[in-house]
């Protein structure tokens, strides 16, 4: 077992402008949820710190939207939020909230110290603002197409389809989120944090780290390959944590900077909630501490890049240790999209599902290291075929067997059999590899390893066959009951991570604490004679009409959110000669290879007739560069080259999307070279 350790686990805070649906839990909260409760079982020291990201611009714009104040809707979503995360048994030690006092003063003495250090560079420069709101546009104010993907859709602060961060003037063709209007530049002063200037200390500490997650570590790379830039960390808003200086008058930090903070001011309050006003600077001063950062693949250069350098510069910090980033869930095979409808809300789920289901069908299907999808008829597969068929099965019939033909108490184990003996050690053998998933932030394996246990019982209990041997060989028959109690006890506590409601239950029917360890979890822990209770079927099956209403429920929101298909509008009109300056070739791709150190770009080398060329191309996450080869498609040939992660792109191939965010090749059927007119 590992030693006793001080652990502090955050997770990414949530925007305090509507609901958690399924993506965000799969994203950020259920599975810090199963490292934590792991954790606390191994008697280490753990804090697990959240709350609402009170500042952002969705904010304002959530407010906007519905005529009323940024507090009023932060005091809703904040309170709704807090109770659906502990309805659902998501055991945060505490749930904070960024329009805090304590936060708004952890902040501001962060941006003073760093200020006073000299770190910060102030800066006057052009910004978007659009004149008829007569404001400067925060980045998610104003929208535009990606210049990485293309993406049309793509905010000012990061694009949400490749999850390249950038700024408000990067994008092609801004527009402002508020009227429409095309923004203008317009000077403004500001301090930005010289990520340039600290990258040599920061790609130090990234090399120093292990065991981070591929996906995590590449989007870092990727970042540090491209060269860091000067990032500003004020803006001009009235909504959000004043900056501290006398010439910042009606500016406040910008929220990538205050929102990781709250980890700190949460842990502050966590703290003087506790009695122990000088408790958080053993979680957060004291390098014994490993901080965990529980996030979204869209906060991974925040978490991994931004916030390290905000601590690394203030210098009294703990550093993470690692951050467990997983990527995105998809819903019925489409992206999930709130403003669409399709979504899946948690406090609708608790309405007619019990939390366990959910925590067990959502954990096997986590996107840890790639995008993964969540469906109705999965989750009632799961539940049927695995908690009920499986699981559930093998406890009850362990148990009802018990309490029928062994007086309702453990048997002995007497002179058993090399099956088992074979069959009781897979507990230990079990619990090893469901430890080490856990350790290494793999919980899908971890909740497989587990089941595994219940599947290696059920065959066992099979095999063994103990309603013909409870007439002709008693003891036989008695050790397989006693082998089987021992798996269903060791279960009920290797899954209490996953199923916290129902292995409570299954343990009051062997009798056993709820205030276990991970260390008890062995092959003795239930003694000769100890009486058990069969108790209620622990899963019930989930029948086919409840799986298609929850179906047809999903579609219905979906239509009467949004009847219309989800395309961008089209934009403004261009002069004929305009488009004649394109030069438009049909043409065939060759090869395909992936752009190593990338996970999105792929190498094309294609024929447009007049010639061969190299096409760097972000598809890798659509298509396989296998598959390409042969494959038609459209080209602009006469855009200037550029370098993409050192390869000289000689041109552009063109992609359609739909509406569920899927990429299709613009083809033709002419020979390449010939020109598209």
């Amino acid at each position: 077992m590992p030693n006793k350790k001080r652990i502090l686990v955050t997770s990414a805070l949530p925007y305090a402008n509507g609901p958690i649906h399924l993506g965000h839990l799969a994203g950020a909260y259920l599975t810090p949820d199963f490292y934590v409760r792991y954790k606390r079982r191994t008697d280490a020291d753990v804090a697990f710190i959240c709350g609402s990201d009170e500042h952002g611009v969705p904010i304002t714009i959530a407010a906007e939207k519905e005529g009323v104040s940024p507090q009023d809707i932060v005091d809703r979503y904040h309170e709704m939020n807090k109770k659906v995360f502990e309805d659902f048994g998501i055991t945060f030690d505490y749930y904070g909230r960024t329009s805090s006092k304590v936060h708004h003063e952890t902040s501001q003495e962060f941006f003073t110290t760093l200020y006073e250090k000299g770190f910060f560079k102030k800066k006057t420069e052009e910004q978007l603002y659009d004149p008829k709101a007569d404001m400067f546009l925060p980045d998610r104010y104003v929208k535009g197409t990606c210049p990485n993907c293309g993406y049309k859709e793509a905010y000012g602060d990061q694009c949400e389809k490749c999850g390249t961060s950038l700024s408000p003037t990067e994008l092609i063709d801004p527009v402002s989120a508020l009227t429409g209007e095309k923004p203008k530049l317009k000077k403004t002063e500001h301090w930005y944090m010289p990520l340039g200037d600290v990258q040599p200390k920061l790609e130090k500490w990234i090399e120093s780290r292990e065991n981070w997650k591929p996906n995590v570590m590449g989007q870092v790379k990727s970042w540090l390959t491209d060269g860091l830039n000067d990032r500003a960390a004020t803006r001009d808003l009235s909504w959000g944590v004043p900056v501290p200086l006398k010439e910042a008058k009606g500016k406040v930090l910008y929220v990538w900077f205050d929102a990781p903070i709250g980890y700190v001011s949460a842990t502050k309050e966590w703290a003087q909630q506790q009695g122990k006003p000088e408790l958080w600077k053993d979680f957060w001063q004291n390098e014994d501490t490993e901080l965990y950062h529980f996030i979204g693949k869209d906060n991974i250069v925040f978490h991994c890049i931004m916030f390290p350098v905000v601590l690394m510069e203030h210098g009294d910090y703990v550093l993470p240790k690692n951050v467990p980033a997983n990527e995105f869930l998809n819903l019925e095979g489409k992206k999930l999209s709130t403003s669409r409808g399709w979504a899946v809300w948690l406090h609708e789920y608790l309405d007619e599902f019990e939390p366990d289901l959910l925590r067990y069908a959502l954990g096997t299907t986590l996107p840890e290291s790639k995008d993964s999808d969540f469906s109705w008829k999965d989750f009632q597969m799961h539940i049927n075929t695995e908690l009920a068929d499986v699981l559930g099965n093998f406890t009850n019939r362990s148990l009802s067997f018990t309490a029928n033909y062994a007086e309702g108490k453990v048997p002995e184990l007497i002179e058993p059999s090399d099956l088992d003996k074979e069959t009781l050690q897979a507990i230990d053998d079990q619990k090893m590899k469901v430890t080490q998933a856990y350790e290494n932030f793999r919980f899908k394996e971890a909740i497989n390893e587990t089941m595994n246990l219940a599947r290696i019982g059920n065959k066992y209990f099979t095999e063994t066959e103990p309603w013909k041997t409870r007439k002709d060989d008693p003891i036989k028959c008695g050790n397989t009951l006693h082998i089987s109690l021992q798996i269903s006890a060791a279960l009920s506590c290797l899954f209490d991570p996953i199923l916290p409601t129902k292995m409570k239950q299954l343990r009051a029917q062997f009798g056993l604490s709820d205030d276990f360890s991970w260390e008890e979890i062995n092959a003795n822990m239930l003694k000769k004679g100890t009486p058990v209770i069969q108790g209620d079927i622990l899963f019930n099956k989930i029948e086919d009409d409840i799986i298609e209403q929850q179906i047809q429920k999903l579609h219905e929101k979906s239509s009467a959110a949004d009847p219309t298909p989800d395309v961008p509008e089209l934009k403004e009109n261009i002069e004929f000669g305009d488009f004649m300056k394109l030069d438009l070739r049909a043409g065939k791709i060759i090869s395909a290879e992936k752009i190593e150190r990338s996970n999105k770009l792929l190498k094309l080398k294609v024929d447009i007739g007049l010639e061969k060329r190299t096409i760097v191309s972000g598809i890798a996450k659509d298509f396989k560069a296998e598959d390409l080869p042969g494959q038609k498609v459209s080209v602009v040939a006469n855009l200037a080259p550029k370098k993409l992660m050192g390869v000289e792109s000689q041109g552009m191939i063109l992609m359609a999307e739909t509406p569920e965010g899927e990429l299709k090749f613009v083809e033709t059927s002419a020979e390449p070279g010939s020109p598209i007119t």
